[in-house]
């Protein structure tokens, strides 16, 4: 049905939930996953004076350690994508917006389905905090599976 499965994870509970509901379906389907971190921008939203001087050391501190964390998150994918016996490979996109960045690996790697976990923030901490889920849903061109909190 799926030629391949995007899930898409930060390493939170949360998205571990996602993560084995993405799981379970590849088996039952047989389907390969390809499991997306994605780490944001540096001091993302900041204009102010500190952030554009900021010491490079601590800029490259930051890149050092999104990518350890991405590694982490993405051997734990791996080992339990092997223990549900599912096909997996991995992909970091370092810099960018989870949304776009979801949105943009479905579609350069091929994926029929996008499985995501979702806090289901509705109201003002939906403005305030934003919903990656919901740029998803409105600009991926395969179907989107939420899986909810």
């Amino acid at each position: 049905m799926y030629a391949r499965i995007l899930i898409a994870t930060d390493g939170s509970e949360l998205s571990a939930k996602g993560l084995q509901h993405g799981l379970e379906l590849a088996a039952g389907l047989k389907a390969p996953v390809l499991v997306l971190t994605v780490t944001e921008p540096w001091m993302q939203g900041f204009d102010d004076a500190l952030a554009l001087a900021a010491d490079p050391k601590m800029q490259e501190q930051y890149a050092q350690g999104c990518a350890q964390a991405a590694r982490k998150i993405l051997e734990d994918a791996v080992g339990r994508a092997a223990a549900a016996g599912v096909a997996c490979e991995t992909l970091h996109v370092a810099d960018a917006w989870p949304a776009q960045a979801i949105v943009q690996a479905a579609e350069a790697h091929g994926a029929g389905l996008v499985v995501m976990a979702s806090h289901g923030r509705s109201g003002l901490g939906r403005v305030l905090l934003g919903s990656q889920t919901q740029a998803v849903l409105a600009h991926a061109k395969v179907p989107v599976l939420v899986v909810p909190m």
